[in-house]
């Protein structure tokens, strides 16, 4: 058996689904417009540039709707999936995951968008297994503003991926073949830490680095 591993935000999708998500709540009112689009643009910018503070962000993207009665919160997430996702999933991303399964390759979406935003996208692509910055929850069951354990992020991605193959009594060395799928160099930990990297709708900075090293460029978007 091989292990594939996909990153989402550039990868699977041609956008940053915690990105777009803060947009839809600015469109139905659930933040305020100006400010808070410009605090999400710019800790996108800190992103894509490698000096995200991860913990400010979560406190802040899920300041939105963290508050909301949680049911309330979760009927705006299946809009959102329904309105800005799925338009936006491609055949051949959809077709480049099912091949691996088809393959009968252990797939796993690892990404460091939150569990809430994330989830219904990984079910859209079939992925049961999910790996996302989970969040701490409230004594009320309600979502909170604060990263619970290790978040999947930068080197914590490696971390994460191998205590989920430790829940399945796996480890590393027991696949033939190690694979990633990402467009950040903010993976380039996991990139180095699979046997077959492949840089997919890189940036300019994640494709100098494949080239660089002979890593396989893959562009699934036009």
């Amino acid at each position: 058996m091989n292990l594939t591993l996909f990153d989402l935000d550039g990868t699977l999708l041609p956008f940053d689904s915690d990105h777009a998500f803060g947009q839809y709540l600015i469109d139905q009112g659930w933040a305020d417009g100006d400010d808070w689009a410009a605090r999400n643009d710019r800790f996108y910018a800190d992103y894509c540039e490698g000096r995200l503070d991860l913990n400010a962000y979560i406190d802040f993207t899920t300041s939105a709707w963290r508050h909301r009665p949680l049911p309330e919160a979760l009927a705006l997430r299946e809009r959102f999936v329904a309105e800005v996702i799925l338009p936006g999933v491609h055949d051949n991303a959809r077709d480049l995951v099912r091949r691996h399964q088809d393959a009968g390759d252990l797939v796993a979406l690892v990404t460091a968008t939150n569990e809430f935003v994330t989830a219904p996208i990984a079910e859209a692509f079939g992925i049961p297994h999910l790996i996302a910055v989970e969040l701490a929850r409230e004594p009320d069951g309600r979502f909170g503003g604060r990263i619970e354990g290790v978040p999947s992020f930068q080197a914590g991605k490696i971390t994460r991926v191998q205590d989920w193959l430790a829940r399945l009594g796996r480890r590393w060395n027991d696949f033939a073949e190690t694979r990633c799928y990402s467009d950040s160099p903010n993976d380039l930990p996991l990139l180095e830490a699979v046997s077959h990297p492949v840089a997919t709708n890189p940036n300019a900075a994640l494709e100098a680095t494949a080239l660089e090293r002979g890593w396989p460029v893959l562009r699934l978007f036009a």
